[in-house]
């Protein structure tokens, strides 16, 4: 054991070569792998990134999609995310996206769908508490 300049004491295990670091009654074990690699923070951050682009769907909005009949594709969520992204880039709050004769209400902050309609709907219908609409 060796005690440091602030009065923390360091053990050194040579026989496992892996050091661990005592600080009052804390011990951390530092871990060194040859040849092994692990998530670097570069790596999380995109993970999380990619899953905080992905579109949810409110509990009313996946209501709404099984009463009407509505399924979307891979390629239609797709298409939803850069609607989303386009109105975030010109600071919507709230839009409406039309997209394939259906109509989504989306809170563009969460990215999350608040409803959705499909054309049958459409007709003299008044969307409220949208502050921007893409049209895909």
């Amino acid at each position: 054991m060796v005690i440091d300049s602030s009065g923390n004491s360091i053990n050194r295990q040579i026989i496992t070569g892996k050091p661990s670091v005592s600080v009052g009654s804390q011990t951390s074990t530092i871990n060194r792998q040859e040849g092994t690699q692990t998530a670097g923070f570069d790596s999380i951050l995109k993970q999380k990134l990619a899953k905080s682009e992905e579109i949810k769907f409110s509990r009313h909005a996946e209501l709404r999609l099984q009463s009407r009949n509505i399924s979307l594709t891979q390629a239609q969520k797709d298409k939803m995310k850069e609607a989303v992204a386009k109105a975030e880039s010109k600071g919507v709050k709230d839009s409406l996206v039309l997209m394939d004769n259906l109509a989504f209400v989306v809170n563009i902050k969460n990215r999350t769908v608040i409803t959705a309609a499909n054309s049958n709907e459409l007709k003299d219908n008044v969307f409220t508490n949208i502050d921007g609409a893409v049209i895909i």
